[in-house]
């Protein structure tokens, strides 16, 4: 790493430093010159500058304020790259048709992925590091599934490009990471999403017994499905389960 700075252990800070890596995330966010670019954590701002040599525009936005005065050295020929100081949770974004890359610390995944999957202009497509463990529960189905993949798959579909060696970034952490793609669909706009998710995390409250125990009492639900656990069922039969109530 060029700049000596040492990592804020709470912020969940490992930099990327391996090229090819970010050659994938480029390949995978298939940029082009119309494209506004939300990028979260950029730390040195080693994978913004390959992004905004192609996209139009790119928001970068960094929690920690020492990373500022870098970031404003590295991309200082960049003329398309506003970098705001911010928490992402915090951040409310004003631009509509935009795609959204990241860095995500374990500790800000889940928040950070359910809060622009469940805005009214979510991102065209969210291409994300996060660890490799977190990347296979989102996209596990049936009959080894959990709460957080039925959550994402509710709003999206995710994919995993490619699995990633603790050794590229600094400092080392402790487990492997994934480049996951995840694209917004509107598949399930109609369904009472408030009702859906009450629903999902009553089935996973003790996601090793049968349905029956979980759920409410006066459902009319089918032997099979009381009988079947959390894992088992799909986005779909979480949907036909949510209509019963």
């Amino acid at each position: 790493m060029r700049y000596k700075i040492k990592p804020i252990k709470h912020f969940g800070q490992n930099f990327l430093i391996d090229k090819q890596v970010v050659k994938k995330i480029i390949r995978a966010a298939d940029l082009h010159p119309r494209d506004v670019v939300l990028e979260i954590g950029p730390g040195t701002g080693v994978l913004t500058q390959e992004i905004a040599k192609t996209a139009k525009r790119v928001i970068a936005v960094e929690k920690d304020p020492r990373m500022i005065k870098i970031l404003k050295e590295s991309l200082k020929d960049f003329k398309n790259v506003e970098i705001i100081n911010t928490d992402i949770l915090n951040y409310k974004l004003q631009t509509t048709n935009y795609k959204l890359i990241a860095n995500l610390p374990f500790y800000i995944t889940a928040p950070v992925i359910r809060k622009f999957l469940e805005l009214k202009s979510p991102p065209k497509e969210m291409i994300l590091i996060i660890q490799k463990e977190v990347a296979q529960r989102i996209c596990s189905k049936p009959p080894k599934t959990n709460l957080l993949a039925i959550s994402v798959q509710f709003y999206a579909k995710p994919k995993i490009i490619s699995y990633i060696s603790r050794k590229s970034f600094r400092p080392i952490p402790k487990v492997d990471s994934a480049i996951i793609k995840i694209i917004p669909h509107q598949k399930y706009k109609k369904v009472n999403s408030k009702q859906f998710f009450k629903i999902i995390k009553a089935g996973f409250s003790h996601p090793r017994k049968q349905l029956i125990n979980n759920l409410p009492k006066n459902l009319d639900i089918d032997k099979k499905l009381q009988q079947s656990r959390a894992e088992n069922l799909s986005v779909d039969d979480w949907i036909d389960l949510s209509k019963m109530v």
